[in-house]
């Protein structure tokens, strides 16, 4: 039997991938070798049906679940959803039929090119089924496991990609990635408590008296701002321990993890330049704002070699 033509992307499909293709500096910007951007698109691809599936965001008609085999009703049973995709991810690293999703399907060359692991795409997926029965985090250790799962998977895969990872540049990615997550975090509060998930520490609100009905008040008052600005602080302590990563390689990819750590820091300084309140809605850095804080990581990230 001929193995099956993998599926043509649909609109939703390219959408998502061109997505990649505009969103700010983080993803896979022109001034990189068509190869890298390539991969990191597919990449970008994978990581966002991932979370749609997790976060229930799908395009309506059921169209996900009917190209991971499902029945259309099935897209609004997330763990079953979940598991289809998993299946899928088995097809992009087995021989045999392509996956049954055109996000995967463009992921597997990818894959097979640069040599990738199962290990990074599985650990999204099962922070995505955290997500379905874990809602609040009582320790910061607790977060940083949930980070370990959902974000520094991520800058694993930038590095497989880029075919220069190691030892010491993984853990300098972990530190900026759990950094990046974090901000992400901070800059949610209220859109996470709307889908009833808070990623605040519940040993920090209870030192800084914050209550679940604070975070979702219109404005923030002095102890939310205070709680917000000490998460603020642990995320700028990982990226300064992550910026040696910078200084670690040469070249596009040096500017393109200067992006990733600039736009960290951009972040946080649209948090400070708010006052520490996320409630509002998610303070932006500027664009001036992205290149002052990109071009102070490359002055500053020490080179090595």
């Amino acid at each position: 039997m001929r193995p099956r033509p993998a599926p043509a992307p649909d609109a939703h499909t390219s959408a998502t991938l061109d997505k990649a293709r505009t969103e700010n500096f983080p993803v896979a910007p022109a001034f990189l070798p068509r190869a890298w951007r390539d991969g990191l698109t597919a990449v970008y691809g994978y990581a966002r049906l991932v979370d749609d599936i997790g976060d229930g965001d799908l395009a309506p008609g059921g169209r996900d679940a009917v190209l991971l085999g499902l029945d259309a009703a099935a897209a609004d049973d997330r763990p079953a959803m979940l598991d289809a995709l998993e299946a899928d991810l088995g097809r992009v690293f087995a021989a045999g039929p392509p996956p049954r999703h055109p996000l995967l399907a463009a992921l597997r060359p990818v894959v097979r090119d640069h040599g990738l692991t199962p290990e990074p795409f599985r650990a999204l997926i099962e922070a995505n089924r955290q997500d379905q029965h874990t809602t609040r985090y009582a320790t910061y250790g607790d977060l940083l496991a949930y980070c370990e799962l959902s974000a520094n998977p991520v800058g694993r895969l930038v590095l497989g990609l880029t075919g220069t990872a190691t030892p010491e540049r993984i853990r300098r990615s972990d530190a900026i990635c759990t950094a990046l997550q974090i901000v992400e975090h901070l800059q949610d509060v209220s859109e996470d408590l709307r889908r009833d998930r808070i990623y605040l520490p519940a040993e920090d609100m209870r030192r800084f008296r914050v209550g679940e009905a604070d975070l979702a008040a219109p404005t923030a008052g002095a102890s939310v701002r205070s709680l917000i600005a000490h998460e603020a602080a642990r995320a700028r302590d990982l990226l300064d321990e992550g910026t040696p990563l910078v200084g670690s390689v040469r070249g596009r990819l040096r500017l393109l993890l200067a992006g990733f750590t600039g736009g960290g820091r951009a972040a946080l300084r649209a948090i400070a330049d708010a006052g520490f309140d996320v409630l509002p809605g998610p303070p932006k850095p500027t664009g001036s704002g992205l290149l002052r804080e990109v071009a102070a990581v490359l002055r500053t990230a020490p080179r090595k070699g």
